[in-house]
């Protein structure tokens, strides 16, 4: 019995021992990658050739992708920690991209309500069964169409928005232990939670997503288990099928736009989750002082301070 344990606990250490030498050896190559990616854009950016979309849509949702985007983190992370300066840039940089989009689809919500008033009245007032947009060459829909849109608008702001809304501190949390640490103990959750939860997270919705996406634009259809050999023989078979197929006979045909929400909302949420981190290292080297350094955060006005963030 015990030389079967004894066995056992060695292939285990073996087993981890590969896994590591093959998370260092990707980290190495990773680098080599992003050199190569960078120097010939034409194999994967020039889509006029059938290939470079196959190639494209291998490395989205590839391991590729994933240790070169780590290896950038890593060495940014790295500048950071011996420059301070560096890394409160790169927080206020990637907080203001969140904000900067958040702020702008949130408009998406207040159209959403005009559209849904004006399909109201047209429905119940006029009676009219399409909406004409537009001169000349109108753009001409049945009711339905533009009804169904809405869940477009409401897409947009969940999407889009919820970077921006994290920044702000308008997500709902529940403090029954986080209220009552220290304040270093709480960078130290916020940069475990960045780790462990919020990067996990992001990056498993986008190698779905990603995959899920192009399903929906490309034939053949792409699969996650497709080799980089097998995309490209798919290639000679390439054309652009978007999905313009709606749940109703008139309803909304563009439901390939959810799909790419769906590989934005991944995008967003990893990079917010790299600013989160270093926030909560910055804060965590530098004391309670630093708290809310360099945020852009909404106000309401003098007086409604009690509305704002998360309570």
């Amino acid at each position: 019995m015990q030389e079967v344990t004894t066995a056992g606990l060695g292939d285990s250490l073996a087993a981890l021992g590969k896994g590591a030498w093959w998370g260092v050896t990707s980290l190495a190559e990773a680098f080599y990658n992003i050199g190569y990616a960078v120097t010939h854009p034409q194999l994967w950016l020039d889509w006029s050739d059938k290939q470079a979309v196959m190639r494209f849509v291998y490395y989205g949702g590839s391991t590729e992708l994933f240790f070169a985007v780590l290896a950038i983190v890593l060495v940014v992370t790295a500048v950071g920690v011996w420059h301070r300066p560096f890394m409160w840039g790169c927080v206020r940089a990637l907080e203001g991209f969140a904000n900067t989009v958040g702020r702008f689809f949130a408009w998406a919500g207040l159209l959403m309500v005009l559209q849904q008033i004006i399909i109201v009245f047209l429905q119940r007032i006029f009676t009219r069964p399409d909406i004409v947009i537009g001169f000349g060459i109108p753009l001409q829909f049945d009711i339905s169409w533009y009804a169904e849109e809405l869940k477009l608008y409401n897409a947009l702001v969940v999407a889009l928005c919820a970077s921006y809304t994290f920044v702000q501190g308008g997500h709902v949390r529940v403090d029954l232990i986080y209220s009552a640490v220290r304040f270093r103990t709480k960078k130290v959750i916020d940069m475990l939670g960045s780790i462990l939860f919020m990067i996990p997270m992001a990056t498993l919705v986008w190698m779905y997503g990603w995959f899920f996406m192009w399903r929906h634009l490309i034939v053949p259809k792409p699969s996650a288990s497709d080799t980089l050999d097998r995309l490209l023989l798919k290639s000679r078979a390439m054309r652009w099928n978007v999905e313009t197929i709606g749940f109703s006979p008139n309803g909304f045909t563009a439901y390939f736009l959810f799909k790419i929400l769906l590989v934005a909302f991944a995008g967003m949420i990893f990079i917010h989750a790299v600013a989160f981190f270093y926030r909560s290292y910055l804060e965590f080297v530098e004391g309670q002082g630093s708290e809310n350094k360099h945020l852009d955060k909404d106000s309401l006005g003098k007086g409604e301070e009690a509305y704002e963030g998360v309570h």
